[in-house]
């Protein structure tokens, strides 16, 4: 899993697949997230999931959402969304994600077209079921866009696909508002998640999370249970973790120095609940991965 980068606002700054082209591609098995969960995260970026088998639950604003076999889900701009499966089982699945921009050839274009889709409050997201038309034509699309990726005019071919599923959306999506204390809500708490995400590596207290948020500490706890299911404090070590994970497999660091560097007080403690999140020692968990990654090289993929 590539790291998380994070842009001034504290989104996730995507990795797209083409330097000059907003859009990233992938297909997927959840069990390639540490502990079957993605980091809790939000962009500007329209996230589009097709499930192509098994099942997964998406979080989208602290809502849960599962997806099964030919559904999926979009989730709209800015939204804090994460998939997961609790129990641990697989799901092999597409993920894509499309900017905006690509559909605002003209201000007209974006003004009358792409903004009262971006900013309908009722359109968190879409669950996609493939019994209803309209929805399925989406998922059919989602599966289009990721076969021609490597075609010739990918992108070109790529942006008229969106345009499709643009279309389908703003002829079918409900309107309405999204309550503004929940909308007020979601801004302190993406404040406070960004402030965990840029400052994990250094020694946080609960007090600094609501700081960050400019709420008392008793709310903190509250928005962080609301939506996401979590303490404050067990979102923080648990992305701590997810961090440290890709210095197992990406570096040479010892344990001690990995538990430094992600932020942990001590190797012991770092070990102690590296086990207890994910059944086995960071050693183990390396020497798993490793061998797990020459197999992949060695076997024919996509």
């Amino acid at each position: 899993m590539p790291l998380l980068e994070l842009k001034d606002d504290r989104s996730e700054k995507v990795r797209y697949d083409y330097t000059d082209y907003p859009i990233y591609i992938r297909r997927a098995l959840l069990s390639s997230y540490p502990n079957y969960a993605a980091p809790t995260h939000w962009h500007d970026d329209i996230e589009l999931i097709a499930v192509l088998s098994g099942e997964m639950q998406y979080n989208v604003n602290g809502e849960i959402i599962t997806m099964k076999e030919n559904e999926g889900i979009l989730v709209n701009a800015r939204q804090i969304h994460f998939g997961f499966s609790a129990p641990k089982r697989e799901c092999d699945f597409i993920c894509i994600l499309l900017h905006p921009l690509m559909l605002c050839a003209t201000y007209a274009y974006e003004r009358d077209f792409v903004l009262p889709v971006l900013h309908n409050r009722n359109t968190a997201y879409i669950k996609l079921d493939s019994g209803i038309p309209w929805q399925c034509t989406i998922l059919q699309f989602i599966k289009m866009i990721y076969s021609i990726k490597y075609k010739e005019a990918a992108a070109l071919k790529i942006q008229a696909l969106f345009l499709s599923i643009w279309i389908q959306l703003y002829e079918n999506i409900p309107t309405g508002n999204q309550p503004k204390r929940q909308y007020a809500d979601l801004s302190i708490l993406k404040n406070m998640i960004g402030f965990i995400q840029q400052n994990y590596t250094v020694k946080i207290t609960l007090a600094d999370i609501a700081a960050a948020g400019a709420v008392g500490q008793s709310k903190c706890c509250k928005l962080f249970a609301k939506y996401i299911g979590q303490t404050p404090n067990t979102y923080l070590m648990q992305y701590r973790l997810d961090k440290s994970t890709t210095l197992l497999k990406s570096t040479d660091m010892t344990v001690t120095e990995i538990a430094n560097a992600v932020g942990f007080n001590g190797s012991s403690y770092y070990a102690e609940a590296f086990r207890k999140w994910y059944g086995k020692s960071p050693s183990e968990y390396r020497i798993k991965e490793n061998s797990d990654f020459v197999r992949y090289r060695s076997t024919p993929h996509e």
